[in-house]
């Protein structure tokens, strides 16, 4: 049975990449504010843990707050704590995130997005290393290190004056800058390759068949808007849907809401989408169009038919084969068969 950590860790070997984990492994001994700018899913949390855990703090506190989850009235008081009535539903005294990361690291995620308020307390603990809990008179001392993230351009926020220059000055003593999936040459097949590794394992398989070729190129070219993350999904997501793991892995769906019925005005035949993994071998050609195309509807759906008709015969009739051959979900392939009255000639 395959077994694999679970734990978090980097995976890749593309320069870009390497040179962003080195810059943060250099800057973790240090005990000054870093700040990590990357687009989403490209592990900014993870560098933090790793500036965390490779510094001398590393036996306190990792401490992480998204910034943009909280409403704007609510975020000092979670940032610095408040004390018993300071506001309207403050029945105790509670500590804040600077309090809790003493003696060790704040993330502070969705940096961006933290009000001009906030953004001066925030500026006065940076450079005094200390805070005021609201509703308090007197100051309370911390020792925090801060890093920080965000996927916007900072600078340009303080030329449109909605971030201080002042805190970006304290807050960017070094910066890592992550680079997009799309960018990281060679690393999409090691990372669909761990991940599947590691879903293969949660399933129990007894061992891990990979990927088809096919399915690799689909992998390789697709663009990752939400990079790491996004690819991870896509990934598991075909892994666990894959029904034989002594088969490669033949197709790939990016997108999970795609579906076969149609919604809204359109009451047309959906059209059947099909991976270029699910392409029929080289030596085989494609149905030739039927009907007329005065008609475009009734064309795409004789169309639908023909392909239907002739994956299920290079497929002899099986329907989970052809399904797979075809990049669809098995209910996808029975609900556009019952459309076309193929449900008769097919044997599962």
């Amino acid at each position: 049975m395959l077994a694999m950590e679970r734990s978090n860790q980097f995976v890749g070997s593309s320069l870009a990449f390497l040179d962003a984990v080195e810059r943060a492994s250099r800057a973790a001994p240090l005990n000054r504010p870093v700040l990590v700018i990357g687009e989403r899913g490209t592990g900014k949390e993870l560098i933090a843990e790793r500036l965390h855990h490779l510094s001398g703090r590393w036996a306190g506190p990792l401490v992480t707050m998204n910034c943009a989850a909280l409403p704007e009235n609510l975020i000092e008081a979670e940032l610095f704590g408040h004390e018993a009535g300071s506001f309207t539903g403050a029945a105790k005294t509670r500590h804040g995130r600077f309090e809790e990361a003493d003696g060790g690291t704040l993330f502070l995620d969705e940096l961006a997005t933290l009000s001009s308020p906030a953004q001066d307390r925030l500026l006065r603990a940076v450079e005094y290393g200390e805070i005021t809990r609201i509703g308090a008179s007197k100051p309370i001392q911390v020792d925090v290190r801060i890093v920080a993230a965000t996927n916007e351009h900072l600078p340009r926020l303080v030329d449109q004056g909605r971030f201080r220059a002042d805190l970006l000055d304290r807050l960017s003593f070094e910066v890592v800058t992550l680079p997009p999936l799309r960018v990281r040459k060679g690393d999409i097949p090691l990372l669909a390759e761990h991940f599947g590794r590691r879903m293969a394992a949660e399933l129990e398989w007894s061992n891990w068949p990979g990927f088809s070729i096919e399915a690799q190129g689909l992998l390789e070219h697709h663009p990752w808007p939400g990079n790491v993350r996004e690819l991870r999904n896509v990934v598991e997501r075909a892994v666990y849907r894959h029904e034989d793991p002594e088969r490669t892995i033949p197709s790939i769906q990016f997108d999970r809401f795609q579906s076969p019925w149609v919604s809204g005005e359109d009451t047309g035949p959906a059209p059947i989408y099909s991976a270029p993994a699910a392409a029929a071998p080289q030596s085989a050609a494609p149905p030739t169009l039927p009907g007329s195309t005065d008609d475009l509807r009734g064309a795409v759906n004789a169309y639908e038919k023909a392909l239907l008709e002739d994956a299920l015969g290079r497929n002899r009739f099986n329907q989970r084969a052809t399904a797979s051959a075809l990049g669809l979900s098995y209910d996808q392939l029975r609900h556009a068969m019952k459309r076309h009255k193929l449900t008769e000639a097919a044997a599962d």
